[in-house]
């Protein structure tokens, strides 16, 4: 008898083969049977007739590392057919950690991943030191969705170099050699693989996030670390995805306020991930900019791409399926946080600063003021004059309205040109309209007005769609939601340009970043493979406008963006969702590296006890 019978669907298998109408058998957690006409007793049988029957999806680039602790729904991800993800991405984690450190590494967290501390000291219990001790301590509980993590370079340099770890000075032989042991014991317990920012977009308050100038030598030897452990990844946010780099200049200038030059182009970069690839087998994965704001280094880095691929290296840039935002309104930030007379009005409830910012006076002071510059390098903290700086790339969003490929003459700036008007001002009227309600979205990677490059990279086979940072800058973004939008946009919404087969958007978010992290046993739907599954209504999917909710410890508030169209989410046999909603079931576990000594010898006692 099985757990599940899912008749009649449209399977797209992860495979890229094509869809075809069968069956799927689900006993103990796995797909036991595929195929036309499966017959026999089932606990529930699922009609899936006119739905797609798809792998469930992975997401490889979240950042759930204090969320873990307190929630195990897992939102956004959960609500939008994610039932894998790996945390812990771009050098930025909580183990291993002493004790006197884990508010520095909350403080790491809050600048780069905008998680506040007071959140994460209400929601986190910090019941380990060591790493192996961090893993048992996730593995303890359960999810609505699968969890793998990875050891973080940040979290390294603290626990061995202590405060000189802050300033981001470089370690001694002695030092390097203790991170190099602490990585290989790290993915010996089930760590998958290794991660570090190289970006200057990243900074503390010392400046660039440890780890950020670190020397070729020192990567090389925690990445043979990995190998030497049994293989696994290495996963950067790589310098020179700006195109300002120190020492370059290629007419291009920062879009970001605060941000400071990056020590590296990106095709120096590439060119070190291929030698440590080919050096080590470990596989490389890292952010790729959207847009070729990097002048002639563009052109190299994709020709270094397209060398290293027809190697058969595994090097695989992440690429956001739709422009990288941030979000604007009267409840989070917009371009006028840092000017003293809206600071005068700021604590007051949204509705009543939306009726005084009508006053025309009141507006006219707000608008003749100069911004109040922060006295930091975080970027974060600079997101008002971002905003002010990038009106050509300000978008409204509203509930007839969520086009993530809106057509340049649709911006603030334009429509401010077009009605003669300053675009200052038409962002301020949006802003206050409707009792402050409106959603003013900064598209960060569009400067040609459509999405023409992603478009390329949508089938190219290395080409990994990520990037969602799941978890983190929750009152800034949702881009948790980016599967759904992948499947939405590309597969039958898009009307700026081609959009592309169903099978090929479905292996590009479960069987490809599966394969990128050694998730073997997932992202196919195939006999043997593990029941993670989704069925969707296709012609419903689509993503809501995000909303506020304060659901977090505190009664901070996020960012979430809702789905319509998944009919049952399965993950290891179970369903955790049907209609879009929650069921309250938590099969999801934490995963360790399949390459592991400590994911071994648990398939080695399970062997043995059969």
């Amino acid at each position: 008898m099985f757990d599940l019978l899912i008749k009649g669907g449209t399977v797209v298998d992860g495979t890229g083969c094509e869809p075809s109408v069968q069956d799927v058998a689900i006993k103990d957690g796995l797909i036991v049977a595929v195929g036309p006409g499966i017959s026999g007793e089932a606990s529930e049988v699922v009609d899936a007739k006119g739905l797609l029957v798809t792998p469930g999806f992975v997401d490889i680039h979240t950042h759930y590392d204090a969320q873990v602790a307190w929630d195990s729904e897992l939102l956004p991800s959960s609500a939008h057919g994610v039932t894998s993800v790996v945390i812990s991405n771009c050098g930025v984690g909580f183990a291993p950690v002493r004790k006197q450190d884990q508010e520095w590494l909350m403080q790491v967290m809050q600048v780069i991943e905008d998680v506040p501390v007071a959140v994460m000291k209400a929601g986190m219990k910090w019941d380990w030191e060591s790493f192996s001790e961090y893993l048992d301590a996730m593995d303890r509980n359960s999810y609505a969705l699968d969890i793998a993590t990875q050891v973080t370079h940040t979290a390294l340099r603290k626990y061995v170099m202590g405060d000189r770890a802050d300033r981001d000075e470089t370690p001694n032989e002695d030092e390097v050699a203790e991170m190099r042991r602490l990585v290989r014991e790290a993915v010996e317990a089930g760590a998958m693989g290794f991660s570090t920012s190289r970006c200057s977009i990243h900074q503390t308050e010392h400046g660039p996030l440890p780890g950020t100038m670190a020397s070729d030598e020192e990567i090389d030897s925690l990445v043979e670390a990995v190998s030497e452990a049994g293989g696994g990844v290495y996963q950067l946010i790589p310098s020179g995805l700006t195109g300002v780099v120190a020492g370059q200049d290629n007419g291009v200038k920062n879009e970001i306020a605060g941000m400071l030059p990056d020590p590296h182009l990106l095709s120096d970069e590439i060119k070190r991930m291929r030698r440590l690839h080919q050096k080590t087998g470990v596989t490389c994965t890292f952010s790729f900019p959207s847009s070729p704001k990097m002048g002639d280094d563009y052109a190299r880095s994709r020709e270094q791409l397209a060398e290293a691929h027809a190697a058969g290296e595994k090097i695989f840039p992440q690429y956001a399926p739709r422009p990288l935002t941030a979000f604007g309104n009267l409840d989070v930030q917009h371009i006028f946080t840092g000017r003293p007379t809206y600071r005068s009005l700021a604590h007051l409830p949204r509705t009543e600063r939306a009726r005084k910012m009508a006053d025309p006076a009141i507006k006219a002071a707000i608008l003749s003021e100069d911004d109040v510059e922060p006295e930091t390098h975080d970027p974060l903290q600079s997101m008002a004059i971002t905003f002010r700086n990038n009106l050509k790339a300000v978008y409204l969003f509203s509930e007839d309205n969520m086009d993530y490929e809106q057509a340049p003459s649709q911006s603030v700036h334009a429509l401010a040109t077009a009605q003669s008007r300053d675009p200052v001002e038409l962002y301020y009227d949006l802003l206050i309209a409707d009792e402050g309600r409106n959603l003013l979205v900064w598209f960060a990677d569009y400067r040609d007005g459509d999405l023409r490059l992603k478009q390329e990279y949508v089938p190219e086979p290395s080409f990994v769609m990520g990037l969602s940072d799941g978890g983190a800058h929750a009152k800034l973004i949702v881009d948790g939601s980016f599967q759904t939008s992948f499947l939405a946009h590309w597969g039958k919404n898009r009307t700026r340009g081609p959009r592309f087969p169903i099978e090929m958007l479905v292996n590009r978010i479960t069987q490809l970043p599966a394969k990128v992290f050694g998730f073997t046993d997932r992202g196919v739907i195939r006999e043997g493979m593990r029941a993670d599954i989704n069925v969707i209504d296709f012609e419903r999917l689509s993503i809501g406008l995000p909303h506020l909710v304060g659901d977090f410890p505190t009664g901070a508030e996020r960012f979430l963006q809702d789905a319509q169209g998944y009919v049952m989410t399965i993950v290891k046999g179970v369903v955790t969702r049907r209609d879009d909603m929650d069921t309250g079931a938590r099969p999801g576990r934490l995963f360790r590296n399949p390459f592991s000594a400590a994911a071994r010898a648990k398939q080695a006692s399970a062997v043995a006890a059969q």
